[in-house]
């Protein structure tokens, strides 16, 4: 039976440190979102889920309400924390950070969490959704990690150099014949500069 998720990262969000969850959308990425409705908007879609961060819920938070539909928070769709509150990482060291992370599955910064780890546990909701809702149109608001290291799971194409591609919003079709990954197709098309 054909299953097909929508992975919509979550549009522009403006960096506030110690706020990962409370973080909502910037002017831009408010915008955006109403572009993420669009292209949502002619699709049969069946639910709405999303990471609990206030940034991946207001991406597709207007595409749900259009349809009078309610979102289902999964906790394990999160973001990746990169490390502890006590060792950021920012600035000019976060890609090398997150290059790191891709690089050696299994490593992990004091405090935070590994590829390995982060996708062990959004895989688990994916799972759970396709037997749960099998055969059904699922739009997942979501995070660059947690989408890429999802995909890498499937096909280890996806990785580093596919997770520094992609933007903010980005909206990622995956179809599923049972729990097998058969195609992944790119929806979102950055407006011109």
């Amino acid at each position: 039976m054909k299953t097909t998720i929508y992975m919509v990262r979550h549009a522009e969000s403006p960096y506030i440190e110690g706020q990962e969850r409370e973080r909502g959308l910037s002017e831009q990425g408010t915008r955006a979102a109403g572009r993420v409705r669009f292209l949502l908007g002619g699709l049969p879609i069946d639910r709405f889920v999303s990471s609990p961060y206030e940034r991946a819920v207001l991406t597709i938070r207007e595409a749900a309400e259009t349809r009078g539909a309610g979102i289902r928070l999964e906790e394990d769709l999160r973001e990746r924390r990169l490390a502890g509150d006590d060792q950021p990482i920012s600035g000019h060291l976060f890609r090398e950070a997150k290059r790191r992370v891709y690089e050696d599955p299994e490593f992990a910064f004091p405090g935070g969490e590994s590829s390995r780890e982060a996708q062990a546990r959004a895989v688990r909701v994916i799972g759970r959704l396709l037997r749960e809702h099998a055969g059904e149109q699922i739009v997942i608001g979501t995070h660059g990690d947690i989408m890429t290291l999802i995909l890498n799971h499937y096909d280890p194409y996806y990785d580093y150099v596919f997770w520094e591609s992609t933007t903010m919003p980005d909206i990622y079709r995956l179809t599923f014949e049972g729990e097998r990954l058969a195609d992944v197709a790119r929806l979102w098309e950055p407006e011109p500069v």
